[in-house]
């Protein structure tokens, strides 16, 4: 996959920039729609998105004019001062998810610090919990990000190891059992944080029942329910949100990748009046957060769901991968779990581990991501079509047999 060229630039990588990632070897030089092209013309099937950032495609030409048109306009100002941007990007995104305010900010973990800081300061204010007291109900195996704060919640050992001490506050319980979640809130618990469906994780879907039992309970308790949508929302398993398959409305939205449009960092809190209506002027900010550029293409995505074409596209395709996926159970395939065009497929150990087996698919022209062992994501951007994934599914077939009779992929 690389060649001399392909492997000057991977040396300067691996000299001059942090070792926070483990790339595959593939040198990204353009992208299109589903393809990415690398240095050398050659082109792979992304079916990983950007762990959903692209969602609507590389380089829509809607998000892209968007973007052109505001760079000639004014991409900065900060917060200190307006703009014409900020308010019908705000309006939109409330429109869309059926709440009243919008907090911007930038990366998805961003978002999630926002929401966990909106939160405390709602349990102080309006709940009444005494100043410091604050508790906060998330799942275990989560991922919600790494800045300090959010690993301290985290299971993941490789997330936490030499990063303490840690942020006081969390409570974590099993994942998909509502009734931990009720045994771990007390009167000092301000909200419950959950992924609808966990990603990282493994593309974890929970039991039909836990979502809306865990809203009966967060409002039985006077509880803020967050949903951390950044992944999973925004069209990419079916719906606008993954919380509308089993119809629940959350006190709370957390979103981000896609809601930049593949282009640049956009993410926000979204909630009504009674929880956003809590921050004061220097109490929370962003230099970043809702620029006028992040704001003109934050609304043309929004512009873009409003049509419902990809949540349709992500149903109906999604479908496709997923009996595609589940037809080679047995044959190196041991579980596939999802929704929409998002699926954890595990592998039979005994055939390598999920690395080895995106290496072999990257030299086959797909492009997928390992977690956890031998699980892989495949997450491919929406505009996907029923041959493309017809054909990456096959290549995947390929790997697993190859994979059978090689008997070792570390070549």
């Amino acid at each position: 996959m690389t060649t001399v060229e392909d492997t000057d630039v991977l040396a300067l990588e691996e000299r001059h920039t942090a070792h926070n990632y483990a790339p595959l070897p593939v040198v990204a030089a353009a992208a299109e729609g589903a393809w990415i092209t690398d240095t050398h013309g050659r082109r792979y099937l992304d079916c990983l998105a950007a762990y959903s950032a692209v969602n609507f495609g590389h380089r829509h030409p809607a998000v892209i004019a968007a973007a052109h048109a505001q760079l000639d306009r004014v991409t900065l100002v900060s917060r200190a001062f307006h703009s014409d941007r900020l308010g019908p990007f705000c309006a939109a995104l409330a429109r869309l998810c059926g709440k009243d305010m919008v907090l911007p900010m930038n990366s998805g973990a961003e978002a999630v610090e926002s929401g966990m800081k909106v939160a405390r300061k709602w349990g102080t204010d309006v709940k009444g919990v005494p100043a410091g007291q604050a508790n906060i109900v998330v799942a275990q195996n989560n991922f919600h990000g790494r800045t300090i704060s959010i690993v301290s919640f985290s299971s993941d050992d490789s997330a936490r190891g030499g990063f303490g001490p840690f942020t006081p506050g969390f409570r974590a319980v099993p994942f998909g059992d509502a009734a931990a979640v009720a045994d771990a809130i007390d009167d000092f618990t301000v909200a419950v944080l959950l992924e609808p469906i966990q990603g990282e994780a493994g593309i974890i879907v929970p039991p039909a029942d836990y979502l809306p039992r865990v809203r009966e309970i967060c409002t039985a308790n006077n509880v803020l329910m967050i949903a951390d949508e950044i992944q999973s929302g925004l069209a990419r398993t079916g719906y606008t949100f993954a919380c509308d398959h089993w119809g629940v409305v959350p006190d709370v939205y957390l979103l981000g990748k896609a809601l930049g449009g593949g282009v640049l960092p956009l993410s926000a809190v979204v909630a009504d009046r009674d929880v956003l209506g809590v921050l004061h002027p220097g109490e929370h900010g962003s230099t970043f957060g809702g620029n006028p550029l992040a704001a003109a293409i934050g609304a043309t995505v929004v512009g873009l769901l409003e049509t419902g074409e990809f949540q349709r596209r992500s149903a109906l395709l999604g479908a496709r991968l997923h009996d595609r996926l589940q037809a080679l159970t047995g044959d190196g395939v041991l579980a596939v779990r999802g929704l929409g065009l998002w699926a954890g497929v595990d592998i039979d150990p005994a055939l390598g581990t999920g690395k080895q087996i995106s290496l072999r698919l990257a030299q086959r022209g797909v492009l997928v991501k390992d977690t956890h062992g031998s699980t892989l994501r495949f997450a491919p951007p929406l505009v996907i079509t029923e041959d493309e994934i017809d054909w990456a599914v096959a290549q995947f077939a390929s790997v697993l047999h190859d994979a059978a009779v090689d008997g070792d992929l570390r070549s």
